[in-house]
């Protein structure tokens, strides 16, 4: 059976006029205050738990008014959270939700297949990469002496394998060997807001993990490390 020109076109708009995004009311003069309020608390709620990630401020700018708190918004969201086992907090730049600590336990016995947030890397890795978090951007030989033994090129391959570790700028020692820096996953990860809140250096010294005074750090590494202090 054969389709004439007109029935044709007619389908081909169909097509094209479901493809058309209708402008979202972000305003929402029509409505009361509190409805107005409710429905972007509603909004924001949905965005974070339906993200992958940490939602930052600009995302959520998209779908309230341009006069919304968003940090009050959130505040409001948080409240009522508190009698459930799970909250919105802030980590990297952004908002994700998180099952409160007090329930990790039972998590843990129920044996239930859960979100993964921090990679499986072993405990040696897991401090190669503290140390970076602390004296980023650093060099490979650099990170070998804070240790004491030499950081193999695998130890690194694995964590960056991770999306934890990133390639920095070449560094001005002689043979201008790369340098690595932690990317925003590992803030992430690890449930920090910023680099500010890695563990206390100075505790990792005394459990003898570290030895920051071993390192020969670079002339960005300690500007960087001033940068954190002031801010």
């Amino acid at each position: 059976m054969e389709i004439d020109g007109s029935a044709k076109k007619e389908r081909r708009d169909r097509r094209s006029s479901s493809k058309i995004e209708i402008p979202l009311d972000t305003e929402l003069e029509h409505l009361p205050v509190e409805f107005r309020w409710r429905e972007w608390m509603m909004r924001v709620e949905a965005i974070i738990f339906a993200a992958s990630e940490p939602v930052r401020r600009e995302t959520l700018a998209r779908v309230v008014g341009n006069g919304c708190d968003i940090d009050k918004l959130i505040a409001d969201l948080r409240a009522e959270m508190k009698p459930r086992p799970y909250d919105i907090v802030s980590v990297a730049g952004g908002w994700q939700y998180r099952t409160k600590p007090a329930y990790a336990h039972a998590i843990k016995a129920s044996k239930t297949p859960t979100r993964a947030l921090a990679p499986a890397i072993s405990h040696h890795e897991a401090m190669v990469l503290i140390a970076i978090g602390y004296f980023q951007p650093i060099t490979r030989g650099e990170l070998s002496k804070i240790f004491g033994k030499e950081i193999s090129r695998d130890t690194i391959a694995s964590i960056r394998g991770a999306g934890l570790l990133d390639t920095g700028p070449r560094s001005p020692m002689p043979g201008a060997p790369y340098t690595y820096v932690t990317t925003k996953y590992f803030l992430s990860a690890f449930g920090f807001e910023t680099l500010r809140d890695l563990p206390d250096i100075e505790a990792l010294e005394d459990a003898g993990l570290l030895n920051r005074t071993a390192v020969v750090m670079t002339d960005s590494a300690i500007e960087n490390m001033q940068q954190a202090d002031e801010k």
